[in-house]
């Protein structure tokens, strides 16, 4: 049987969006921007949801605890791209 884990990369610093806000926080349609992708991620019936974090990784972490605390949740300490995010997220693969 095939397991399906969605790996969400939430670990952008934003730096662009002049904000001390972590850019997945940022309200979209009044929703931060990481809880839609969540959303798009559970029309998938995933077996399990990993988001990656790094800048402001305490802050978006209490934002999916309260609105989706099946996600487990990865800390990417260094930004060395998007492969390495993603190796952040190997846990959520192996469990």
């Amino acid at each position: 049987m095939t397991r399906i884990t969605c790996i969400v990369l939430a670990a952008g610093k934003g730096t662009r969006m002049r904000s001390d806000l972590p850019k997945v926080l940022h309200a979209v349609a009044g929703r931060a921007m990481v809880l839609h992708v969540i959303d798009g991620a559970r029309s998938l019936s995933p077996d399990r949801i990993a988001v990656v974090v790094g800048a402001g990784g305490e802050r978006v972490r209490a934002v999916l605890a309260r609105a989706a605390p099946e996600v487990t949740v990865h800390d990417q300490t260094d930004q060395l791209g998007t492969a390495h995010a993603v190796l952040a997220a190997r846990p959520a693969l192996e469990a």
